[in-house]
């Protein structure tokens, strides 16, 4: 299994040669604008993957289940199914 710090760090290699090594081979008359924009464009599209990977890393919305679904889960999980939510969820599915 890959580590956690492999795919941040090749990400962030590509971007800094974008960013750092890429506006010293501009040439022309607007060379001052070329690299002007491969750093720019360098930092906006790293600091944009870092919020997208940093979002996946700890979602703030989860999946909505429904109260069956949720004993279905607690009972293969092995978790104790108290018996007051048992009958609640046995009374909503034959609605």
């Amino acid at each position: 299994m890959v580590d956690s710090y492999v795919a941040p760090l090749v990400i962030t290699c590509i971007w800094a040669f974008v960013g750092i090594i890429c506006p010293f081979f501009a040439r022309g008359p607007s060379k001052g604008v070329t690299q002007c924009c491969l750093m720019l464009t360098a930092a906006t599209c790293w600091l944009f993957w870092l919020c997208c990977y940093m979002t996946q890393m700890n979602p703030l919305i989860g999946p909505r289940l429904s109260r069956n679904e949720i004993m279905i889960i607690a009972k293969e999980w092995g978790h104790e199914i108290k018996k007051r939510y048992r009958e609640y969820a046995l009374v909503r599915t034959s609605l």
